[in-house]
């Protein structure tokens, strides 16, 4: 139902690069740019993406409080590898990679971090290690 997130950027090349090289660790790339304002990223054009944007009313982009894109990934592993591939890129920590609940068929292994401006992002494998 998704087709893709926009996060707004005040920075629009700092946050090219970083998602540019954060999402290139789970096979995503740049998939579209538009009028030096918009870029989208994903994997392919007919998967949920992620696009950064200068806001079109001209304001200061703001992170939306409550607001959080939340990414899923097919092992444990990718939560620890993008988690930690944010904070090398200048993101800080929301919240370590760990199981959140129990163990089992609908464990919930996740870790948070928002980006250099400040926009909150999930990465998250449901089932068991």
């Amino acid at each position: 139902m998704i087709g893709y997130i926009t996060l707004g950027s005040n920075d629009l090349p700092r946050a090219r690069a970083f998602y540019s090289e954060l999402l290139d660790t789970i096979g995503g790339k740049k998939l579209m740019d538009f009028e030096e304002n918009f870029t989208l990223y994903g994997v392919s054009m007919d998967k949920p993406g992620i696009a950064v944007t200068r806001p079109y009313n001209g304001e200061a982009a703001t992170p939306g409080n409550g607001n959080m894109a939340a990414l899923v990934m097919a092992e444990r592993a990718q939560v620890d590898a993008l988690h930690a591939k944010a904070l090398e890129l200048g993101g800080s920590c929301e919240g370590p990679p760990g199981l959140r609940g129990e163990e089992g068929p609908m464990a919930f292994y996740a870790a948070y971090f928002r980006d250099p401006e400040g926009n909150k992002l999930c990465v998250f494998r449901m089932g068991p290690a």
